[in-house]
């Protein structure tokens, strides 16, 4: 989550729903703060999407972070904890499996476009069991087709499983502004530097530098969402200056960090 969010969460309940009531479930909640629920999973699809505020879904293969403009699509039956910032408006989606067959079986992060981002607002302003044979079913079918169509992108950091990585990975993912080496990491861990570099490519895809980098551009997304000087919020990531930080960004995301929030 953000650099300065690591204050103590609050603990979000799950619904205790035993069948969905329609395919096309919706669920609107306002979470004022910082939030996470405990790891669980659902026998139904989850799109977990939030109009303001940036969300967080932590599975066993990684991270997936979801701005305003994205959502996160998870697949029945795989465990999930869900992260929340402060003053998050979440409007998630519950569906049936019988509607989604065409959907990738892995967690993945999805674009939001602005009519995918009012489909989905409009459909959580419905009653739950809505006429599934009128214009209220037709929507939750428009609905669907945007999913299907919605193109993935990559917001997702692979969590690495050696144990020398993961204390890195908990390091960092506390305090992303620190300058640590991969060198002054190997003395610590009493490894060669090259069999930590040989672990994070097999581990996570990425090299350190890449997987870092990476690790304090999502980390930024939440405080930047809620306005922090992006000057601010370079410097709290490890970045010596704004125009490094805006390069990264840019790369990571084709956009300055402006652009994308607006």
């Amino acid at each position: 989550m953000p650099p300065k969010g690591h204050e103590k969460a609050v603990r979000r309940s799950i619904p205790g729903l035993s069948s969905l009531p329609r395919p096309v479930y919706g669920r609107t909640e306002s979470l004022p703060n910082r939030a996470l629920t405990r790891r669980h999973s659902h026998p139904w699809v989850q799109l977990s999407y939030a109009i303001s505020g940036v969300l967080e879904i932590q599975t066993s293969v990684g991270r997936f972070v979801a701005p305003p403009q994205r959502a996160v699509w998870i697949p029945a039956g795989i465990p999930h904890r869900v992260f929340s910032s402060p003053h998050t408006e979440m409007r998630s989606l519950y569906l049936d499996c019988s509607v989604t067959t065409w959907a990738a079986e892995r967690c993945q992060v999805l674009a939001v476009s602005s009519l995918l981002r009012e489909l989905i607002r409009s459909f959580s302003e419905l009653p739950v069991e809505y006429v599934e044979d009128g214009p209220q079913g037709r929507l939750a079918q428009v609905v669907l087709d945007q999913l299907a169509a919605a193109p993935k992108v990559d917001l997702m950091l692979p969590l690495p499983h050696d144990n020398r990585l993961r204390q890195i990975y908990r390091s960092l993912d506390q305090h992303p502004e620190q300058q640590t080496t991969l060198g002054q990491w190997s003395q610590k861990l009493e490894v060669s530097e090259k069999t930590l570099s040989r672990l994070f490519l097999s581990d996570t895809g990425l090299t350190f530098r890449a997987w870092r980098q990476r690790l304090r551009l999502l980390s930024a997304l939440p405080a930047l969402e809620q306005g922090e000087r992006v000057t601010d919020v370079a410097l709290a990531c490890g970045y010596e200056s704004t125009s490094a930080f805006i390069a990264a960004f840019r790369q990571q995301f084709d956009a300055t960090p402006g652009e994308f929030f607006r």
